[in-house]
């Protein structure tokens, strides 16, 4: 006699599987797919551009074996059951799931389920709400997929025709590429501008000192650069030696904070940079790894909901886990029950904000039962889901407004005190917040001036982009999606055309510069903010079934094909080389400087007769033979994080790389 045939439920990860089946009887059996099951061919475009743009997908040999399990699996089974994520590649993955698994002569139910958070009345309510696959979901995915195919393997082999092999160009990351180099650009190009500020120190009839600052000269409010040097300063400073002062006005007000929504995907990859210093890339595996389950002693349970979301919105239910939690461990003083509105047009990739799954499971349940890391992300995302249904922060403000007579002038100063007067959400997520404290002061008070200080300033350079910014320009431009943020700057790293400095900020490397602007100079809409923003809202109008995914790639890839083949044909071979008086020490050539794929480094010009290559460098050598390769010397460098190490002057033909003055210990493997 036959087993009795099982429901096959097919979700993307092991982890994910392995919780889930934790909620499900012996019915059903849950399998992994690894991922995506196909994907365009590597080592070709993959895609007919004369048929409609067509792709030809493929089953990669490492996704072989796991196919053929979920066939001989699928064959055994009552009924198909896709539960991949509910978002544009989750829909996709469940596609591509049933056009390889489900045959026309093989009549086999197949349904679709999707639930935003790992539990049991989740997996439950799925089960009794299947659906359809989302056609138009699985479009603008593939739309996608296939516009960034026509990018890299077109632009790509022109960069390696015209300048260097090794270099590669995308939709997106380009862009972005772009808004850094510009950051950069405008830092480099600012120029420091004096103003200066009077500040005093006054005494009150009390004899308590506190400081305010000068913001009017008779009656007239002074703009940053009023005082413009000092002269004029010290001017202002006589004059005011001989001024009698008292207290003009005073008024207190009371400022209130609302706390933040909950997080999205966006809002929780900028915190996780701020405050944990995690990149957006670790952010999203550690979230993953919480979605689909992490065992802390009770097997394994999803902590949080879906990661990958634009939506603010919280179910009636957390809500009230919210409220009870809050009731309980603060008082009802605390508690304000909030329900937060969209930004996003679309909020598109799920239907609720990131949140705990369970509140009730306190974040210091958790502390040393999990990755440490997982604790902190999870410890984040609860605080902030608490404290969107909290009470306003409470500030007072005090101003104080100060006057100054001399028998010719008028001169007014202001001090503004703050303290808390109720913390509200900030008893569990706290805000930065400098109280300021003055003493009580009152109307018409006469006051004593104790000193007088002239301070000089210069205005600051722009900021350069951090994950959290430049995540937040992203999104602000419009450029890519939530899901697509962390890639985006994995690719820029990994690519090696941007780097951090010592702050965490990007800072473009010689490579990236030159990519930048190949790209800007001969394929501008590519790298065009508004351009890239277009398609984006595009293909969102794919998902809706509101255009046509052909229509879209044609109207993009028809004049981007054009052009390519005109500069093909303008555009000369860019000649990066360039003569250096240095001698091959191998043959006696000279040695020129090239370009490579980590930058510019030294090369023998006989080469491909003689192939000896050094680094180039204007670091200092230790005069110390290296110890690898007994021909470059030691000489002194940084990592990308600023740290001092000691690697060969003929890197990358030698790797030698140590921490500390070389000696046979204390060797790297690698550099950072």
């Amino acid at each position: 006699m036959n087993k009795k045939q099982k429901s096959l439920i097919i979700v993307e990860s092991p982890a994910k599987a392995k919780t889930i089946s934790r909620f499900l009887d012996s019915n059903y059996q849950v399998e992994a797919s690894y991922g995506h099951i196909r994907d365009l061919p590597k080592s070709t475009l993959g895609i007919d551009t004369e048929n409609d743009f067509q792709p030809k997908y493929i089953i990669p040999k490492n996704k072989q074996k796991q196919v053929t399990k979920l066939k001989k699996t699928t064959a055994k089974s009552s009924e198909l059951i896709l539960a991949t994520d509910e978002d544009r590649e989750g829909e996709a993955i469940a596609w591509h799931l049933k056009e390889v698994l489900i045959s026309k002569d093989f009549n086999l139910p197949v349904k679709r389920i999707a639930f935003h958070e790992i539990t049991q009345t989740a997996i439950e309510n799925a089960l009794k709400n299947p659906r359809e696959i989302n056609e138009n979901l699985v479009l603008a995915q593939q739309a996608r997929r296939i516009l960034d195919r026509l990018v890299g393997y077109n632009l790509s082999p022109f960069l390696w025709k015209k300048v260097f092999k090794g270099l590669s160009a995308g939709r997106v990351q380009s862009v972005a590429l772009r808004i850094i180099v510009d950051k950069e650009s405008e830092r480099n190009q600012f120029k420091p501008e004096e103003y200066w500020t009077i500040v005093a120190n006054f005494l009150s009839s009390k004899k308590e000192i506190f400081q305010s600052e000068l913001y009017k000269i008779n009656n007239k409010n002074l703009e940053k650069f009023s005082i413009k040097n000092k002269e004029e300063a010290e001017k202002i400073t006589n004059n005011l030696k001989l001024a009698d002062f008292s207290i003009k006005d005073i008024t207190e007000k009371i400022i209130k904070k609302t706390p933040p929504p909950p997080f999205i995907t966006s809002t929780l990859q900028q915190e996780a940079s701020k405050k944990l210093h995690f990149s957006a890339k670790q952010t999203m595996m550690l979230a993953q790894k919480l979605y689909e389950g992490v065992d802390f002693g009770k097997g394994s349970i999803g902590l949080i909901t879906y990661m990958r979301t634009d939506s603010v919105i919280l179910s009636n239910e957390a809500l009230k886990k919210a409220e009870e939690i809050i009731l309980e461990k603060f008082g009802k003083n605390y508690y304000q029950q909030r329900q937060y509105k969209n930004k996003s047009r679309l909020a598109q990739e799920a239907h609720e904000a990131i949140r705990p799954t369970d509140p009730q499971i306190f974040p210091k349940e958790l502390k040393g039962k999990i990755d440490e890391k997982l604790y902190k992300l999870y410890n984040l995302i609860w605080q902030r889901f608490i404290a969107s249904q909290m009470t306003d922060l409470q500030i007072k403000k005090l101003i104080v407004d100060i006057e100054g007579k001399t028998p010719k002038e008028n001169y007014d100063f202001k001090t503004i005190g703050s303290q808390i007067y109720f913390d509200g959400f900030s008893k569990i997520y706290p805000v930065q917040l400098q109280e300021n404290l003055i003493p009580k002061l009152f109307k018409n008070e006469k006051i004593l001036l104790n000193n007088l200080s002239a301070l000089q300033h210069f205005t600051e350079p722009p900021v350069l982009y951090s994950e959290a910014s430049l995540i937040k320009k992203l999104e602000e431009y419009g450029i890519g999606r939530p899901s697509t943020y962390a890639t985006i700057i994995s690719i820029l790293l990994e690519r090696r055309y941007v780097e951090k400095d010592e702050n965490r900020h990007f800072i473009t490397t010689e490579i990236g510069l030159l990519v930048d602007s190949i790209l800007r100079n001969n394929f501008p809409q590519i790298v065009d903010i508004g351009f890239t923003a277009k398609i984006e809202e595009d293909l969102d109008k794919i998902a809706e079934g509101k255009k046509n995914w052909i229509q879209v790639i044609r109207e993009f890839y028809e004049p981007f094909k054009n052009n390519l083949d005109e500069k093909y044909n303008q555009v000369e071979k860019t000649n990066l080389q360039e003569e250096t008086n240095e001698i091959c020490e191998k043959c006696g050539a000279k040695m020129i400087i090239k370009y490579g794929k980590y930058g510019k480094f030294l090369a023998c010009s006989n080469f491909p007769e003689c192939k000896n290559t050094k680094s180039l460098n204007n670091k200092k050598s230790l005069g110390i033979v290296c110890p690898k390769c007994h021909q470059g010397e030691i000489i002194i460098k940084k990592t990308k994080k600023g740290r001092i190490f000691y690697g060969c002057s003929r890197w990358p033909e030698c790797d030698f790389a140590s921490w500390t003055k070389p000696k046979d210990e204390n060797l790297l493997d690698s550099e950072e």
